[in-house]
């Protein structure tokens, strides 16, 4: 269980959301899911069980962990909780052009998280150029 960070209107949360799925829909598929934060935020039954019953990982846009904080809101403690900004801090040269279009660095730093986040799940990782 892989939970974003809504982060609407943020490059980072944006960064976190679309290496989800990536990892969802291309690294990972049947191995990976997630759920809108928003229905968890409002202890939509289904999220909420989902996040109980499932190793999660938290991927935040922003120093506020929201993810994070939801999830542990629920009881459930955090297997893993990741920043999108340390990925970035470790690849300082690409820096998304913006929120509606992340340009190729902001896609790069999405394929990059999205490797490190199935460091762990037990799924094939590919490099991508």
């Amino acid at each position: 269980m892989v939970m974003p960070c809504s982060g609407i209107g943020k490059a980072y949360g944006e960064i976190g959301r679309q290496a989800t799925y990536a990892l969802m829909d291309d690294l990972c598929p049947d191995r990976v899911t997630t759920t809108c934060l928003a229905k968890l935020m409002i202890g939509d039954p289904d999220a909420v069980d989902l996040i109980k019953n499932n190793e999660v990982i938290t991927v935040d846009g922003c120093a506020h962990d929201c993810a994070r904080k939801n999830v542990e809101s629920t009881g459930k403690k955090v297997d893993r909780a990741v920043r999108v900004i340390s990925a970035f801090k470790q690849h300082r040269d690409l820096k998304p052009a913006g929120v509606l279009d992340l340009g190729e660095p902001g896609y790069k730093l999405v394929k990059i998280l999205a490797q490190d986040l199935a460091q762990g799940i037990d799924c094939p990782v590919r490099k991508e150029d």
